[in-house]
């Protein structure tokens, strides 16, 4: 009877070597998905200023990779750097969510990359022990360079063709990003709206000290008193309303060349809808003709259809600066108020918050 070789592993070195193989699977998917955030993150998010601010957003892409270099050369320490680091990011991360109540479904999606961290680093110490037996049973590596590094190669090779896939998306665009140089007040017309766009100054992402921009209830309480951005009394556990920032927003406040914030308001500029902001997205210059569909109107997010590509281009927008993000005056509710993308996307967001990417822009009828 004819013995047909087999090439099935044998059990005991399988379960020796399967821990390897899902930690480096692991590890790899982890790069890769860290990869396709960071580098969409910098092209969508990032593409303004001194050319390190897109540096910035690659680093938990780098991260990764560096871990995963470190894990399939030397498992044992690899294991424990990621182990360390893994918990720590994943405590920092999950911290603020499991205080303000996160469900279990909204960790659950966290956890591919965050938390899957510590069980990978478990596995690569498994790893170690199994090569540190497989040195001592005598094993010798394959003569063939492609199998001795194919772990490698995958491990570099994946997040390299994320890295070229984005850029090849994504470059076209922002090399061909209009720019008038126009920072002054400026009318745009089209789509059932036409208003005046506050100029450079308080009217139009007015940067804060701390480094970012004033939250909407920043916004909408500015004039009461004391009139400015300190602290409201009789505010401390409250939002700021739609009706707030109608009567005391900071918009109302200035002047009509939009350049000066006066101490008394003056009711000539206000705070733009998130229907008109939408509605004034630009392309190439002109007008993207953006609407936002009815279905979509009590979401608390969702993306307009636009009949030309909008981008953070002029006249409404500043390439050169941070907001990607203009505020609108409208709230979704008592705790979150709406924000417009460049590229047509809206949501909401806490009215307490501010950051170096959410801005505004003040307006007034023609």
């Amino acid at each position: 009877m004819i013995q047909f070789p087999t090439f099935l592993p044998n059990r005991k070195e399988l379960g020796r070597k399967l821990p390897g193989y899902v930690a480096t699977a692991l590890i790899i998917l982890v790069t890769v998905l860290w990869t396709f955030w960071s580098v969409g993150e910098m092209y969508y998010e990032g593409w303004w200023g001194p050319w390190y601010n897109r540096l910035l957003y690659l680093i938990p892409g780098s991260v990764c990779l560096a871990l995963t270099l470190i894990a399939l050369a030397w498992p044992r320490l690899g294991g424990w750097v990621i182990i360390l680091i893994g918990g720590a990011f994943t405590a920092w991360w999950w911290g603020p969510r499991l205080r303000a109540g996160a469900e279990f479904g909204q960790l659950l999606a966290l956890f591919p990359v965050s938390g899957i961290l510590v069980i990978i680093g478990v596995l690569f110490l498994l790893e170690a022990r199994h090569r540190r037996l497989r040195s001592s049973d005598g094993w010798t590596p394959p003569r063939s360079w492609l199998r001795r590094n194919a772990r490698y190669v995958v491990g570099v090779g994946l997040p390299l063709l994320v890295f070229i896939g984005w850029s090849v998306h994504w470059l076209p665009i922002l090399l061909s990003r209009h720019d008038d140089g126009g920072r002054g007040m400026r009318s745009i017309e089209g789509n059932g709206v036409a208003l005046i766009w506050a100029p450079e100054g308080p009217g139009w992402n007015w940067k804060q000290p701390w480094g970012g921009y004033p939250s909407w209830d920043h916004i909408a309480l500015y004039g009461v008193a004391p009139v400015g951005f300190d602290e409201k009394p009789g505010y401390e556990d409250q939002h700021a309303t739609r009706d707030h920032m109608e009567a005391t927003g900071l918009c109302r406040y200035l002047s009509a060349d939009g350049t000066t914030l006066l101490p008394e308001p003056q009711h000539i500029w206000r705070m733009p809808t998130t229907d008109e902001i939408i509605r004034s997205l630009c392309s190439d210059g002109r007008n993207a003709a953006c609407a936002r569909r009815e279905a979509t109107r009590s979401a608390p997010l969702g993306r307009a259809d636009c009949a030309r590509r909008p981008d953070k281009e002029t006249p409404l927008w500043a390439p050169d600066q941070p907001p990607i993000y203009y505020r609108s005056a409208d709230e979704y509710d008592k705790d979150r108020a709406f924000y417009v993308s460049y590229n047509g996307a809206f949501s909401s967001h806490p009215k307490s918050w501010g950051n170096p990417r959410h801005g505004y822009r003040c307006v007034r009828e023609p």
